[in-house]
């Protein structure tokens, strides 16, 4: 529950940002201490309290922000504003969004803390059980960890509950950062009752589960091998966990790519994780001040509304216009679209007539080409129509002003209408403006495949298993093509090759950044790709920089240090 997260939300460590939320005044603030934690109430609403802060994170246009835009995939929209997109020199050490991003990791770790440090003095609640909780905190602990040290790099490590800010912090090593996320994911693993799977009896939606525990350990073994704490057994520590998981978990891909994001379909058996999010508006709702909403619904949204026949509505969604897709994503990526079904699966590209009043007619003269039954001053199409098409290729002048409807080939695409990535789609909202309801998928069995396959190829198994592992994934992809051999390969050619399969299958899934940089690939794909941020983009923007707060707020012992770069 969102109050319950407001509730808990301890002050953490880092010099001077408190954690602590000022809403709902009504409740004692001495709740948060280490006597609330160790009742059986205050433990069960602090494990709450830390799943409700992953809705702080995914699902939420600071998140969004820094694993979407940017990359060889998405650059801004026209209602996008955000200068660490472009990586000009307005991205600077006080960006907002890098410091949301920060805080909020540190609140929750803090709150998991708080459940793992005080759990030995709880009674009142079955061990078994009080071990299965613990190992749930272990495992949301690792993740914001997760995504601390990846856009970061050497970070703060708290390891216990704290109840007070205070005006010190240094930051560990990276290698001390990866092996404390290892030990929490080993030992979650490890423990008995955790659930085995999300399809586990008695699991609820969005619960911690080995499964998914296992994912990210490959996960986070891929990433540690990419970067400067690398082990020599990390590709093939990756590559056995994900086979773990591939082989163990009884998910399985879901026939049909298609199906993966359709909605009420967060729960399928491919999902081995997933952020809850809620219809109840005191929680979820358009005017939530906590930065909770899952606003995904709104980002890729074009300016569709302003075409003739259209206007706005709940089905197509408001457009926040916050990013587009790189000529490269749409042309080249998805260039295979016979045999390969992810492109029409993933991009929205025909938008049907809603609105009666604004519907175009034919003027004198009728252009060459046009349809044999157009008659000067009558309707071009009727609501239900077709009113705008983007074909996904070339086509004439002469086509475009022949054509009925709206006809936009590639080249006309701009920062305001183009395909619009549909994954995060949500219809069943009361009102046009509101978040999504939908649950946030953050960790699917398509991508322990790609996980694998990338952990084979560098040098964690065999050619072959890297071959096999993605041509599972693309022949998934040929759906319901009775012959999904056809979408085979023999030989992955370069990293690229996997990168471009990423692409293909995880696009917009709030990856992308973090595999450019995984796989060292960041500045080199976004000068290819990125015609916005080409110009601007340097070696040091692998890595966030240390927001400005933190560092103005450590005003006792050494300072703390920024990333190489950043001023």
């Amino acid at each position: 529950m969102r109050k319950i997260a407001i509730l808990l939300y301890a002050c953490f460590t880092l010099a001077g940002i408190s954690g602590c939320k000022k809403q709902l005044n009504e409740e004692p603030h001495s709740i948060l201490t280490p006597e609330f934690f160790r009742t059986t109430q205050g433990f069960k609403k602090g494990l709450d309290a830390a799943y409700a802060g992953t809705r702080m994170l995914w699902g939420t246009q600071n998140l969004f922000t820094m694993t979407v835009i940017g990359t060889d995939e998405f650059y801004t929209g026209k209602d996008g504003n955000n200068d660490i997109n472009k990586y000009n020199s307005n991205y600077n050490t006080s960006n907002g969004t890098v410091a949301a991003v920060w805080k909020e990791c540190y609140v929750h770790i803090n709150t998991c803390n708080g459940i793992i440090e005080n759990a030995p003095q709880v009674t009142g609640i079955d061990e078994a059980a009080k071990d299965r909780m613990v190992a749930e905190a272990k495992f949301l602990r690792a993740n914001f960890y997760f995504l601390l040290v990846q856009f970061w790099g050497d970070v703060t490590l708290n390891k216990s509950f704290q109840t007070a800010a205070t005006t010190a912090a240094g930051r560990n090593s990276l290698a001390e950062v990866y092996d404390f996320i290892i030990g929490d994911l080993k030992e979650a693993i490890a423990t008995p009752g955790l659930y085995a799977s999300p399809k586990a009896a008695g699991v609820r939606p969005g619960q911690a589960n080995k499964a998914a525990a296992m994912h990210v350990l490959a996960k986070v073994y891929l990433a540690r091998a990419g970067s400067s704490a690398q082990k020599n057994t990390d590709y093939k520590d990756a590559y056995t966990n994900a086979m773990a998981v591939i082989n163990n978990s009884g998910l399985a891909l879901l026939p049909d790519f298609g199906q993966v994001y359709a909605e009420g379909n967060e729960g399928s058996n491919e999902v081995l994780w997933s952020v809850q999010h809620t219809p109840n508006l005191a929680y979820n709702g358009p005017n939530n001040s906590g930065g909770a909403d899952n606003v995904l619904n709104h980002m890729w949204v074009p300016q569709y509304e302003l075409q003739p026949g259209m206007m706005r509505d709940v089905f197509y969604g408001r457009p926040y216009i916050r990013c587009v897709p790189t000529p490269w994503l749409t042309n080249t990526a998805f260039q295979e679209r016979v045999n390969d079904t992810r492109y029409k699966k993933t991009f929205q590209t025909v938008w049907y007539c809603n609105n009666e009043a604004s519907i175009p007619v034919w003027t004198a003269p009728l252009p060459p080409g046009a349809p044999a039954n157009a008659v000067v001053g009558k309707p071009k199409f009727a609501l239900g129509d077709t009113a705008i098409f983007m074909p996904g290729k070339d086509v004439t002048n002469a086509q475009i002003a022949a054509a009925r409807y709206l006809l936009i080939p590639p080249r006309n695409y701009t920062t305001s209408l183009s395909p619009y990535m549909q994954k995060y789609n949500d219809t069943k909202r009361a009102d046009l403006n509101y978040p999504s309801i939908r649950s946030v998928i953050v960790y699917r069995l398509g991508e322990t495949y790609l996980i694998a396959a990338e952990a084979a190829f560098m040098g964690g198994a065999t050619a072959a298993d890297a071959l096999n592992n993605l041509n599972v994934i693309r022949r998934r992809a040929a759906f319901p093509n009775p012959n999904p051999e056809l979408m085979n390969v023999n030989n992955i050619p370069s990293l690229d090759f996997i990168l471009d399969e990423r692409s293909r299958e995880l696009c917009g899934e709030l990856t992308r950044w973090l595999d450019l940089v995984r796989t060292g690939k960041l500045e080199e794909r976004v000068k290819l790709y990125n015609n916005e941020a080409k110009g601007n983009i340097k070696p040091f923007h692998i890595l966030r920089p240390i927001p400005q707060s933190q560092i103005d707020a450590t005003t006792t012992g050494p300072s703390y240090p920024q990333n190489a770069g950043w001023f």
